[in-house]
Formats: structure tokens, C-alpha cells, sequence
């Protein structure tokens, strides 16, 4: 009887504890210790506790008596707290059947940074892929402790999820080598300029679409989706044994890479049946739309009788994503791993294999998901010879190198098999779903973007998604028309058709017409060899310059480019007027660049009635271009910078280049 009555009671304990511990208030990652709140606004805390508890939320400003709520049947509560000028640190208390005291909180301007490789690229740079003055920005992080920080863990997800993986943190030389470099030297711009604490939440994911990051619920209103929503719908009916499929299929996938597939590399070995494609080009561009997997290429080239026995360079660009290179059979490089994909190849070939006659080339590309291929500028894929300084005279054989650009055989080797599309995050509406939706309703001034890259090739459904987009954001969170401010993608040889990245830059543009938007142009700072340019410091000033101007109101700030505005036709000249175009020239002033220049300017084209463009003569004529075309006596048509790798030429008096346009 004693054991029955102390069993009971103990039975009763564990019900008790298990009841306090199931009535403890539990809040998103995003609501947490040193956490930035957006001043002077009525900010959302929210969480989670038990069904019908009570929750009084108090700042340790001045906020009376607190607010109070109570929580749903779900368990669900929110409250809005009125939040005061810039300062703090502050202390919130969340008061239910337990309390929390969340520590260290700031009030400041707290702003959304989101979007692909661009945006995530960190302040400490990628392999190959350096940032410019990262030691410098590292070694005075520690300067700005209001400057604090939250990246939010990549993850994909069917239906929109309440809370993310991240956490808060204050700049220093360790949180910010990790953090985006956009975001941060944007943040820390708004810092010296504004003096006050700045929350930066980043969100980005490296490669990935904009209908990834807009809500199924918008993208249907587009149609082009439909399709694939009907599939994220039954995905996430299924959800259990797609995952069992997909890691079946991974298995797979690990096994078909681990094997080299020889003999391919060897010269012995007969290729008259594989098939031919141009090089370079992702492969996606020459007629297989849908393929993962491994595919070898192979090369037949004759070397000039004075590069027998010497050593060479192979020099093949950058190659989406894995390879092991051969030459004669022999392995002389590979290059594998995250960030792989960008990486521009370049291995040494010994002396004892270069022989005379035909020399073999074979390269074996792995892909795991998007782009695959040999891809980047003609330019990058050749053959050079090595001299050796200390064994013979520069000159004694001519610097001399072999376009490898052309025509390669090729043979698909293993296709990956299809995922499930479970850890895809280029499908509709996932990113969305699992890195914007849970940060939704935190309160914002507003948000940065930078994107675009991995929708080339499809400029004219771009210009009606991005603006979805972010009329899409701006719906989900409540507040308006908040400040959307994007960086339009740098120079870069994106292969296929050159214009296609042009396109996409003038869909950027025409964006521009949406209320409170601003546009960061980059074909000054780009690297067409490098589709991460390494100059985040110049694009986070120019972002925050459109904050300053037109967010928080400073006056005298030229914070945009030239933007093409109208065209008047006399006679066989054009004459294009602009926006923003205050004290045209034709150098910039970026770091090295010298400021002014009134000479032609270059990149313009010109086009008549019969719609053939051709280059034009461009010149300056006060705050306008004068543009005339040979042979176009009647023009109807201007464009300029239309092509992947276009640099800018055309700038205003603040040095800040024009954007790409075409009038037609």
C-alpha cells in the first residue's frame, strides 16, 4: 500500500514538472539575446506556450505596465511592443508560468538581406574567390559592436515554417569573416553614417532562382509555376517516403562518382561514336536542358614540335561542378568541393607527356544539380607552354598558347538519378517557405537583394516575377511598401547567347517602375572571368546610398547611376537624355579610376527600320549622348552595354555608372 501511494504521488510529480515544462514560453530564433529592434515602430514578439496562458511582455525602456496577451488554442501568441528612439542595450521580460529576460537588446535599423551567391558570398571571401580589403574590414569588426548579426541556416521546406536556425551576434572579426560581405559593409556604412545600432538578418542561398524565394500563393497569380506547385504539393503529401527515395538515390549518386571510368582517358581508346558539342557552354545550352550526372569530354591536339617534352599549361575556365583532367592518360589535376562550380581551372602538365603528334585531352565533369559543363569565356580554354627562366632564355621559344575553343567530343557516362526533389532549392516557393516565411512579421525598415544570375535566360519572365517578388514580401510582412533595394548582376560570360545576360539586367532595370525600389548597377566592378567580383565593399556603399537618400532622407546625395529616360531622333543622330545624369563622363571613380573623360563613348548600337543593329559613334553633348550609326539613315533604336561582359563606360558626376538599356 506504501508503494501504491508513493508510486501515485510520483506519477504526480512527473505529470506536475511535465506540465511547467510544457507551459514554458518558447520563442523563434529571431527573438533572442542582442537582437536588434527596428526604432520607433510597433514591433511584433511572438512565440509559443501553453493553450490559454497568459504572457506580459515589458521593455526596460519606458513602456508602463507592458502588454499582454494570451495564447491560442494552438498554443500561438503574439504581441506588438511600441519601441522607442535608437539606443539600449535594453532588457525585454516575457512573463508567463515562467519568465524569460531576453539580454542585450538594441534599437536601431534592422534590414532583410537575402538572395543568391552574390549575397552570401562572406566578408572573408571564398576559395579563388577573394573579397576586397577583407583583412582590413576584419581587423576593425570589433569597432562596431551595435552592428549585430543573424544568418539564418539554409534549409528547404514544402509548407512555410515557423522558426529558423540562427542566432544574433555582435560584429566582430569572427562573426563577420562568415557574414555576408553586401550585407555587412551596407550595414556598417548605415552605422557610421546614421550613428545608431543596425540589425542585418541574412537569408541567401548561393545558385538559386527568385521563384524559390516567392510565396506558392503569388506564383500562382504568374502561371508559369503550376506545374511545379502541383508537385510541391504532392511532395509534401508523400514527404516521408520521397526522403527514404532520396537518400537511396544519394547512395547511388556516391557510388557512380567514385568510380573513374577508365579507359576513356586513354589515348588508345576509340571515340567515333560519341557525340560533338562546342566548348566551352554549359550543356544545359547545347541541348540537354535536364541533366545531372558525369559526362566526359575529350580532345585531340597537336602541339608545335618546340612544346615536345616541355612542360604546359591547360588552362580550361571555370567548370560546373567537379573534375579529374587527364592528358595522355595521365592525371594532372582535379578540383572538387563546395564553391567548385566557379573555380577557374588551370594545371600544370609535366614535360615527360607531352609528346609529338596527337596529344589527348580528357576531362571528366561531375554535376550535381543546375548548370553542368566546361563553361566561362573561349578566351580561358587553351594550351600553353611553361618557360623556365632558370634553364633557358624567355625568348628562346616564343610565348605562344592553343585555343582549345571549338569542338570536343563528348559521352554521357552516368545520369544522376532524379531527386525527389526533397533538398532541390530551385523549386517554386521552397526557400520562401523555409528562410523568409519564419522570419515574418519581425519588424523591418526594409530589404536589400542581390540575384539574378541564376535566372539568365529567362529576362522576359523575370521582369514579371521579381516584381512579384517583392510585392509578395511586402504583403506577407504588413508594412507597406517598404524600401526594396537589388544590385544588378556584374559582367560576366554566362555562356549561350551574350545578350541573354543583358536581358536580364534590363529586366532588373524596368523593375525600377516599382513604387520605392533601387537599383545598384555593377558593370564597373565586375570581373567577366569571375561571376563573384571581389569589390562587396563598393556595392554595399552604393546600396546604402539609395538608404541615405531616399529611407532616412539626407539631402545632396546623387545615390543612382544614369538611367536611361528618353530618346528624340533628329535627323540620322539620336539624342538619349537621362535620369540621374547629372555631369556625364566617361570614367568613374572607383579605387584606380580616374574621375572625368569627355571622349567617345563606348558600347552604344544603333538600329533603323530593318531592326539590325550596328555599333555607333556615341558622344558626349552637355548632360546627353549624341548617338549616329553608319549606314543608319532613318534610326529607330538605341542600346547600350547589350552583352554579358559589357563594362561600363558612361558615368555621372558621382562616378556612379549608367545601367545597360535598349529602347526596343
Amino acid at each position: 500500500m506504501k508503494h501504491s501511494i508513493k508510486t501515485f504521488f510520483f506519477v504526480l510529480t512527473l505529470l506536475f514538472l511535465a506540465q511547467v515544462s510544457s507551459a514554458k514560453i518558447r520563442l523563434p530564433a529571431i527573438i533572442a539575446d542582442s537582437m536588434v529592434l527596428q526604432q520607433h515602430s510597433d514591433a511584433p514578439l511572438w512565440g509559443w506556450a501553453s493553450p490559454g496562458e497568459k504572457i506580459v511582455v515589458n521593455g526596460s525602456w519606458k513602456m508602463g505596465s507592458g502588454v499582454s496577451t494570451t495564447a491560442g488554442a494552438d498554443g500561438k501568441w503574439m504581441v506588438k511592443i511600441q519601441t522607442p528612439a535608437a539606443g539600449g542595450p535594453y532588457t525585454i521580460t516575457l512573463r508567463g508560468t515562467v519568465t524569460i529576460v531576453l539580454k542585450g537588446i538594441l534599437i536601431g535599423e534592422v534590414w532583410l538581406c537575402s538572395g543568391q551567391s552574390n549575397m552570401e558570398m562572406p566578408v572573408q571571401g571564398w576559395m579563388n574567390a577573394p573579397i576586397t580589403h577583407s583583412k582590413e574590414t576584419l581587423a576593425t569588426a570589433g569597432d562596431y559592436p551595435g552592428i549585430r548579426l543573424f544568418t539564418v541556416k539554409q534549409k528547404v521546406s514544402y509548407t512555410p515554417e515557423e522558426d529558423v536556425v540562427g542566432s544574433w551576434a555582435s560584429s566582430s572579426p569572427q562573426s563577420v569573416a562568415a557574414f555576408s560581405a553586401t550585407a555587412y559593409f551596407f550595414g556598417r556604412e548605415l552605422a557610421r553614417r546614421l550613428k545608431v545600432p543596425v540589425g542585418l538578418i541574412h537569408s541567401s542561398w548561393g545558385g538559386t532562382v527568385a521563384e524559390a524565394w516567392t510565396s506558392g500563393k503569388a506564383l500562382t497569380t504568374l502561371g508559369d509555376f503550376n506545374s511545379a506547385l502541383v508537385r510541391v504539393d504532392s511532395i509534401q503529401r508523400n514527404i516521408a517516403a520521397l526522403i527514404k527515395e532520396d537518400r537511396e538515390n544519394e547512395l547511388t549518386w556516391k557510388a557512380m562518382q567514385a568510380k573513374t571510368g577508365e579507359p576513356y582517358p586513354g589515348s588508345g581508346f576509340n571515340d567515333d561514336d560519341w557525340k560533338t558539342m562546342r566548348l566551352p557552354t554549359l550543356w544545359e545550352n547545347a541541348g540537354y536542358p535536364d541533366l545531372d550526372g558525369i559526362v566526359w569530354f575529350r580532345k585531340v591536339v597537336t602541339v608545335p614540335d618546340g612544346w615536345v617534352g616541355r612542360k604546359l599549361k591547360l588552362h580550361l575556365g571555370p567548370i560546373d561542378d567537379d573534375d579529374i583532367t587527364y592528358f595522355n592518360g595521365t592525371k594532372i589535376g582535379s578540383t572538387a568541393g563546395d564553391g567548385a562550380w566557379f573555380v577557374p581551372r588551370n594545371y600544370e602538365i609535366p614535360g615527360e607527356l607531352v609528346k609529338a603528334g596527337g596529344n589527348v585531352i580528357a576531362i571528366r565533369v561531375a554535376d550535381n544539380a543546375g548548370g553542368g559543363g566546361i563553361y566561362g569565356d573561349p578566351s580561358l580554354l587553351r594550351l600553353s607552354h611553361v618557360v623556365n627562366p632558370s634553364s633557358e632564355r624567355s625568348d628562346s621559344i616564343p610565348e605562344e598558347s592553343i585555343s582549345l575553343a571549338g569542338d570536343w567530343k563528348f559521352l554521357i557516362a552516368a545520369e544522376k538519378p532524379r531527386p525527389a526533389i526533397v533538398n532541390n532549392p530551385n523549386v517554386p516557393t521552397v526557400l520562401y517557405n523555409g528562410m523568409i516565411a519564419p522570419l515574418i512579421p519581425f519588424s523591418i525598415r526594409g530589404a536589400l537583394w542581390y540575384q539574378g544570375e541564376a535566372n539568365v535566360g529567362r529576362a522576359a519572365q523575370y521582369e514579371r516575377l521579381f516584381p512579384l517578388m517583392i510585392a509578395d514580401w511586402r504583403s506577407r510582412w504588413k508594412k507597406g511598401n517598404f524600401p526594396f533595394y537589388f544590385v544588378q548582376i556584374a559582367p560576366f560570360h554566362y555562356g549561350g547567347d551574350s545578350i541573354q545576360a543583358a536581358a536580364l539586367r534590363d529586366a532588373q532595370r524596368k523593375t525600377l517602375s516599382t513604387v520605392n525600389t533601387g537599383m545598384v548597377v555593377t558593370s564597373d566592378i565586375g570581373e567577366y572571368g569571375n561571376i563573384h567580383p571581389a569589390n562587396k565593399e563598393e556595392v554595399g556603399r552604393r546600396l546604402s546610398l539609395w538608404a541615405l537618400a531616399n529611407t532616412y532622407g539626407e539631402k545632396g546625395i546623387l545615390f543612382s547611376g544614369p538611367l536611361y529616360k528618353d530618346m528624340q531622333v533628329q535627323g540620322q543622330k539620336v539624342v538619349v537624355s537621362f535620369t540621374y545624369g547629372e555631369g556625364l563622363h566617361t570614367r568613374g571613380k572607383v579605387p584606380g579610376d580616374k574621375a572625368g573623360g569627355t571622349g567617345e563613348v563606348k558600347g552604344f548600337e544603333i538600329a533603323g527600320a530593318d531592326g539590325r543593329w550596328v555599333p555607333a559613334v556615341a558622344t558626349l553633348q552637355g548632360d546627353q549622348v549624341i548617338v549616329q550609326g553608319k549606314g543608319v539613315s532613318s534610326p529607330v533604336a538605341v542600346r547600350y552595354n547589350w552583352s554579358a561582359t559589357s563594362e561600363a563606360s558612361l558615368f555621372n558626376k558621382e562616378g556612379l555608372p549608367a545601367s545597360s538599356f535598349s529602347t526596343k
